[in-house]
């Protein structure tokens, strides 16, 4: 029997060394694992086999597909999704023989941002707000607001509007409309 909570849902397979602060209308599912100080906002939907490392912060309405893990130093804002076994990492130059961690870098995913599945975030990036990350690609660094980004390594392959469609030529959402102008390699909302 599934522990339902008044304000959140943790499937009984899944284990939370507290200290873990959930948000109301959360729900996380199948086989996960929350560690202490992890901090989760209100109405994510974790899936199944996800883990959460100490002190990561997870922003509302967050998205976190199938064998993800988020390790110590990723926080993601509101809104972003991860999808199905898309990879974090911590450490640049990792090795089994050596203590690292206190090399561990952080990540920020912006608000909005959809990571692809399997796709790979390598550490002490920052994705930027609506970015979308193909699946597969392989971020290595900074990415810009609104970018495309596919391939390995990740390159900007063009732009993507707020509601995830990628834009033409004529920077207009073919599917909601919203228009964007393109200043000094930035893309930027029109009112």
């Amino acid at each position: 029997m599934p522990k339902e909570y008044k304000e959140y849902f943790v499937h009984p397979s899944t284990y939370v060394d507290e200290p873990v602060a959930i948000g109301a209308g959360t729900h996380i599912w199948h086989f996960c694992h929350l560690m202490p100080e992890a901090q989760i906002g209100q109405n994510c939907n974790l899936g199944q086999n996800v883990y959460i490392d100490r002190g990561v912060v997870i922003g509302d309405g967050c998205k976190i597909q199938n064998n993800v893990s988020l390790y110590k130093g990723v926080t993601l804002e509101d809104e972003v999704f991860c999808g199905p076994s898309m990879v974090f990492t911590n450490v640049v130059t990792p090795r089994a023989f050596i203590d690292r961690r206190r090399e561990f870098q952080e990540t920020r995913v912006r608000r909005g941002a959809s990571l692809g599945a399997n796709s790979t975030i390598v550490c002490g990036v920052e994705i930027g707000a609506y970015a979308l990350i193909g699946a597969g690609a392989v971020v290595t660094r900074d990415v810009p607001a609104y970018s495309l980004i596919t391939g390995v390594p990740g390159r900007q392959t063009g732009w993507a509007c707020r509601c995830g469609v990628t834009l033409g030529g004529d920077l207009v959402c073919a599917e909601c409309g919203a228009g964007y102008v393109e200043e000094e390699g930035r893309l930027r909302p029109l009112p």
